[in-house]
């Protein structure tokens, strides 16, 4: 256990963070999976953006690495280019 007040409040602002992160993660991932299954290009569209500025987020805040963002962000275009 910690012995000093910083490193006690160092350990509550560090769940603090961990819980943001991990709500934000979920949450896009979330996103990507109703973008995933909507066969509409109009909607697919409207969505791809919205889940591509919560990626750059992720990416900025080093939740998920910046390649990962460039790979899950291509991938994605790729499916919405791809709808009929």
């Amino acid at each position: 256990m910690a012995n000093h007040k910083s490193a006690l409040k160092r350990i509550r602002a560090n769940e603090a963070k961990r819980l943001r992160n991990r709500y934000q993660h979920k949450t896009t991932r979330t996103f990507i999976k109703r973008l995933k299954s909507s066969t509409d290009k109009t909607e697919a569209q409207e969505l791809l953006k919205k889940v591509t500025s919560m990626i750059d987020k992720l990416a900025k805040k080093n939740i998920i690495h910046k390649n990962n963002a460039a790979n899950k962000k291509s991938k994605l275009t790729k499916f919405v280019n791809s709808l009929a």
